[in-house]
């Protein structure tokens, strides 16, 4: 059960394309692209300002049962699968936990964040929730959860299970690899296969997007400027013209 899988990571370039595209662009992208929801609803934003990207190692809980996992918090640790997890970190990755929304079971505390801060980790998403809330808050983690507890990950109702396996975490199924795009709007998952696109079609979208601010500020009527009419287009277009992208 410790020998667990390591992950295949996307090309640096397509992480690097999606840094400057929020959650809520590759949401709404997703979406007209026929994936519906692919925001993990239940982990938030809590470090306001923080923005990740990354591909995701993958934690899953499940309901304690004593032929399965009776062992406590340190007793025999390497058994303990949320430690594998954070071993194959690499830096700008992000750790994804399905807890199964449970508020009584902190998955990773102080020093687990201390060694994935350690490892150059991007970032982690979890549903369910975390302890040491006033050392963790010192690391200046990225962090999505559910929220916190004084609980250690075993003490109450879960054990880890498996590590970079398929999971659900916020009602989303979340595979090994997928890139993680996370903000303050929350935390959207992104198939690899489906980046490109949503990097081409999330830059067009940007891009005239710019240019309907600026006239929407201006009192100029939605119904011309968002979305964009097709009318609109060579106005847009020498508007960019004039004012290229840097």
């Amino acid at each position: 059960m410790t020998h667990t899988p390591g992950i295949v990571r996307p090309p640096k370039d397509i992480i690097d394309a999606l840094k400057d595209i929020g959650a809520a662009t590759v949401a709404g992208t997703l979406g007209h692209m026929g994936y519906r929801n692919p925001h993990m609803v239940g982990p938030v934003p809590q470090s306001e300002g923080k923005s990740i990207v990354g591909p995701a190692l993958t934690l899953q809980f499940l309901p304690q049962r004593p032929d399965l996992f009776n062992e406590g918090e340190y007793a025999d640790p390497e058994t303990q699968l949320h430690r594998h997890v954070l071993y194959h970190v690499q830096e700008g990755d992000v750790v994804v936990v399905d807890a199964r929304g449970d508020m009584s079971s902190g998955v990773f505390g102080d020093m687990m964040c201390t060694y994935f801060k350690g490892r150059g980790g991007a970032g982690i998403v979890i549903d369910g929730c975390m302890r040491d809330r006033p050392n963790v808050k010192k690391l200046d983690l990225a962090c999505w959860l559910r929220g916190w507890t004084p609980n250690y990950h075993v003490q109450t109702t879960l054990f880890p299970n498996a590590v970079n396996v398929p999971i659900a975490c916020g009602g989303v199924t979340v595979m090994p690899g997928d890139i993680i795009v996370a903000d303050d709007d929350g935390a959207v998952v992104l198939p690899v296969s489906m980046a490109p696109a949503v990097i081409e079609a999330a830059q067009k979208h940007h891009e005239w997007e710019e240019y309907s601010r600026m006239m929407l500020m201006k009192g100029a009527p939605m119904q011309r400027y968002y979305p964009l009419h097709p009318d609109a287009n060579d106005e847009y277009q020498a508007w960019r013209a004039l004012n290229p992208k840097t």
